[in-house]
């Protein structure tokens, strides 16, 4: 069984919603908006969430799009929460529809994932190592 994490967040603003697991299978939790916006084609911009964290030590939140709204062109972008962080979470959308897409207060509008992470030994090498793939990549396995 794997051990369960707590992941504490403190509410900045009275409109803030604490994140929150649909479902009890969910991986991902909804993160929400205190801010209204029209974001238009092509536009980008930092939601505001009124949320603080404190993430557990050797663990970071990676935040993800939600399908509903990735569908219609709407997208998260830039998103890792460090577990040092402790500044309000914005959420990086990104409009790449072709229709104005309304942000209203209260709505879910990404979700966060927690993952375990491990910072490695960054070492220079002069050569790395062969594999049978090598620099193939970009549709190399084919379709």
């Amino acid at each position: 069984m794997v051990k369960r994490q707590i992941l504490k967040f403190q509410l900045l603003d009275k409109k803030a919603k604490l994140p929150l697991y649909d479902h009890p299978d969910d991986a991902a939790f909804g993160i929400f908006s205190i801010e209204k916006k029209i974001l238009k084609p092509g536009e980008f911009y930092a939601v505001a969430t009124g949320i603080a964290s404190e993430i557990p030590v050797d663990n970071f939140v990676s935040i993800r799009d939600r399908s509903s709204m990735a569908v219609k062109g709407l997208h998260a972008l830039g998103g890792v929460i460090d577990a040092g962080y402790r500044g309000e979470w914005k959420v990086i959308m990104i409009n790449l529809g072709k229709e104005k897409y309304k942000i209203s207060v209260g709505d879910k509008i990404a979700q966060g994932i927690l993952h375990e992470s491990a910072q490695a030994d960054i070492k220079y090498v002069k050569k790395i190592s062969e594999t049978k793939r090598g620099k193939n990549g970009f549709g190399s396995t084919g379709k």
